[in-house]
């Protein structure tokens, strides 16, 4: 039986630790921040073990050697090794946040000593936003060959969910991922196409379908009978379908595809829903509810 590997890297603070307890949860053997240097070996022992399933996490504590990573993915890769790899993001805003609630240090954070009182105190945030920018820098490649999750607006529980959807996706096709949101709480930054649906009929302005969602029977009725709601379910399927076979030459794995309305609760949703259909008869399809999901 083949092993199944799956990388867990990204931002500190994104919820590389939730991710990890939900694979264990899984089944999947855990390692928490294996040192890059280690990986081929590990993974060379793993294999002597037999072990199915395995669950690495790494960050940004290994700085120096994370640029050995991408190599070592494509030579696991001529090896015949499939590994999954998963990152973990966030807004800059929510990572900030999320440090001073936690009272945290940032793994690259620095003490600069001298300052006092809200001298100190604005410091102390700038050099935390100065770290998370570098620590994007320091990963940037690694989140480029990865499948990207954003945890900016979800809560641990959504996360675990979403993590373990992935593992129902095989490892060798790409997977198109359908993601509803709304643009008052912020666009994913887990996207690679996002299209902004707000312009359409929106039901929340009848008192009857205010408090149903774009799953439910009614909702769907009142959308499908405005052909503006059919034009630009065609013209988002028409521009998916043209480029998913060049992606999927190009070796990408995931790709996920936001559609936004005011509150995602509605318009986004029924496309969403109805794009999944489309495309799951051709190709691994998952779709999100990042705003129902959340209820």
């Amino acid at each position: 039986m083949t092993m199944e590997i799956i990388l867990i890297t990204g931002m500190s603070g994104s919820g590389k630790s939730v991710a990890l307890r939900a694979l264990e949860d899984a089944g999947y053997y855990c390692v928490d921040n294996l040192p890059p240097e280690l990986l081929l070996s590990f993974i060379e022992l793993e294999q002597q073990n037999h072990a199915e399933r395995v669950a690495i996490a790494m960050d940004v504590r290994s700085a120096t050697s994370l640029p050995l990573v991408p190599a070592q993915l494509r030579e696991l890769n001529n090896r015949g090794v499939q590994v999954r790899p998963l990152f973990l993001d966030a807004t800059t805003e929510t990572l900030v946040r999320r440090f001073s609630e936690t009272r945290r240090r940032h793994p690259l954070s620095s003490n600069r000593p001298g300052a006092r009182g809200g001298e100190a105190a604005h410091d102390q945030q700038r050099a935390l936003v100065d770290a998370i920018e570098l620590e994007r820098e320091l990963l940037a490649d690694l989140r480029e060959q990865a499948h990207v999750i954003d945890t900016s607006v979800i809560r641990s529980s959504q996360l675990q969910v979403h993590v373990k959807s992935l593992l129902s996706a095989p490892m060798s096709q790409l997977t198109l991922v359908f993601e509803s949101f709304a643009f008052k709480r912020g666009v994913p930054v887990d996207a690679d196409y996002v299209f902004d649906v707000r312009m359409l009929p929106n039901p929340h302005y009848d008192p009857a379908l205010r408090d149903l969602t774009g799953r439910d029977e009614a909702v769907v009725a009142f959308l499908k009978q405005h052909a503006d709601v059919e034009l630009m379910f065609s013209q988002i399927h028409r521009f998916i379908d043209h480029w998913l076979a060049p992606l999927a030459r190009d070796h990408r794995s995931y790709v996920t595809v936001a559609i936004g309305c005011t509150g995602g609760q509605h318009r986004s949703v029924y496309l969403v829903e109805r794009l999944a259909a489309a495309f799951s008869d051709r190709w691994v399809t998952l779709k999100r509810h990042r705003e129902l999901d959340a209820v």
